[in-house]
This record gives C-alpha cells, structure tokens and sequence, in this order.
C-alpha cells in the first residue's frame, strides 16, 4: 500500500506564493506518475498538473499555466507543487495523486491509484 501526505498549505494573499509537497511512502517504488488536482466549494475536483516519473514531461491546466510549477525528487519519493501569483479562484483542497500505471493526458481523476488526504490553500482578496 501507498500512504500520500501533503504539507504546505495555508492561507495567502492574493498575489503571493505557496509550496505544497507530496511525500509517498509504504513500499518499494517503481517509476510513478504523479499529480495535483483541486477541489474548490461546490465544484468537481479538477486536475492542476501532472509529471511523469523522471520529470521529463509535465501537463499544466490552462488556469495555472505560467503560475505553478511541478517538480520531484524522486531520492526523497516527494513531488512539490511551487504556486506564484496566486489568486482568490485558486482556493481550494490540494491532492495529490500517484499511478503506477502510465497516465493519459489530459490526466484524469481514475488515472490514479493512490490520493492524499488534501491540503486547505486560501487565497485571500
């Protein structure tokens, strides 16, 4: 089994920065997939980015582009999530998730095998 546990989260002015991570554990790890999706009050989770097990592919929603950037360490089996510029509609629960299995892009929520328990981004105006 995999554990996924996110950390960074906070409350934030418009304009500022926050970096979420994600730190897998619990077996041995092959190459992974992982991602970052969203889930705002009253709307579906939503993907925010994705990269692939080496790094050398990442996908970004049109709504962060050019904002979030997606990175890991594979040595430390953490994924991190750098936001800039954040905005008031970039409020919401962070989750990260993890897939053993190749992912499609666009990714999609049942791409992904594993979920953390989410962290409360609020970014206010």
């Amino acid at each position: 089994q995999v554990q996924l546990v996110e950390s960074g989260g906070g409350l934030v002015q418009t304009g500022g920065s926050l970096r979420l991570s994600c730190a897998a554990s619990g077996r041995p790890f092959s190459p992974y997939y992982m991602g970052w999706f969203r889930q705002a009050p009253g709307k579906e989770r939503e993907v925010v980015t994705a990269i692939s097990p080496n790094g050398g592919y990442t996908y970004y929603s049109d709504s962060v582009k050019g904002r979030f950037t997606i990175s890991r360490e594979n040595a430390k089996n953490t994924v991190y999530l750098q936001m800039n510029s954040l905005k008031p509609e970039d409020t919401a629960v962070y989750y990260c998730a993890l897939s053993f299995r190749p992912v499609k892009y666009p990714p999609r929520e049942d791409g992904y095998e594993f979920w953390g328990q989410g962290t409360q981004v609020t970014v206010s105006s």
